[in-house]
């Protein structure tokens, strides 16, 4: 276990790359909207890429040239129809391969291989002991898979028949980047593996200061919820495994970021927002 542990912490692969670079990137965002208003970037293409949704309307004035890439936020659902479909796919593969013994298609093991999985060859290992550790991956990321799916089509559901979106609207850019994400999520998941050779009715579109449960405490509490399911899939995957909590330390920073710009509009549209309501983390941030 102790060389799976130093292979873990000293190899930096495309994936890893990619969310630490990803988290670097909200982490930067993140610290220039809370340094001093002079030190701000003064490009609007920016802040339009930062900001969707509400969080547009409380921002810089936006050029037309901004607008003309927008789509509508309603469109959040593709991201999970896609990852419902595509993470459905790779959840069946990994069951035909766990249960079954079916390998995976080849193109999807040299892609796998390409992104950075780990050739089983490299644990060196005693034959019985790799054994049991493949079977405790293997079955780790069938679990972290399952969370996965389960979870977007829960936001798939929602995003039909419980969200209102109004006409707020994403950058296109940002459109591009959520079909991408739930894509490159589920292959992080399935990378941690080593490789052998609407119904009811809609009451008004306005906002409102939501209270009950966490969001007495935080401004965005499906945005803590958000980060505590990837910190579950974390523990599920084990605390030694770094490639995992790089995901999390990019879903923190932008869950933070989206969550700065959700307080800073419910404070400067409510007059009696909550004082002690942090935006992100009970009490901290």
């Amino acid at each position: 276990m102790a060389g799976w542990a130093g292979v873990e912490l000293s190899a930096l692969n495309p994936l890893r790359t990619v969310w630490l670079a990803l988290a670097a990137a909200f982490l930067l965002a993140l610290l220039l909207q809370l340094a001093p208003a002079g030190l701000l970037p003064s490009c609007a293409l920016f802040q339009d890429l930062i900001r969707y949704g509400k969080t547009k309307l409380s921002g810089p004035l936006r050029p037309a040239v901004c607008r003309a890439f927008d789509v509508p936020k309603r469109y959040f659902s593709h991201f999970y129809i896609i990852s419902v479909l595509w993470n459905g796919f790779l959840l069946w593969s990994l069951s035909q391969s766990v249960f079954l013994g079916t390998p995976f298609p080849n193109w999807l093991r040299a892609l796998l291989r390409t992104l950075g999985a780990t050739p089983f060859r490299a644990l060196e290992l005693e034959s019985r002991a790799s054994q049991m550790l493949v079977g405790e991956l293997a079955l780790s990321a069938f679990l972290v898979l399952v969370f996965l799916w389960v979870h977007s089509l829960r936001r798939l559901f929602e995003c039909f028949y419980v969200s209102v979106f109004s006409n707020a609207v994403i950058h296109v850019v940002q459109y591009c980047f959520g079909l991408v994400y739930y894509v490159l999520v589920g292959l992080t998941v399935l990378s941690q593996m080593p490789m052998d050779d609407k119904n009811g009715v809609i009451v008004h579109c306005q906002h409102r200061i939501p209270f009950g449960d966490w969001f007495d405490y935080v401004s965005s509490a499906n945005y803590l919820a958000e980060l505590m399911i990837y910190i579950s899939m974390a523990v599920t995957f084990g605390f030694h495994n770094l490639t995992w909590w790089l995901v999390v330390t990019y879903v923190f920073f932008s869950q933070a970021l989206s969550a700065f710009f959700n307080h800073n509009f419910y404070k400067s549209t409510f007059v009696s927002y909550p004082k002690h309501r942090k935006a992100f983390l009970p009490f901290l941030f």
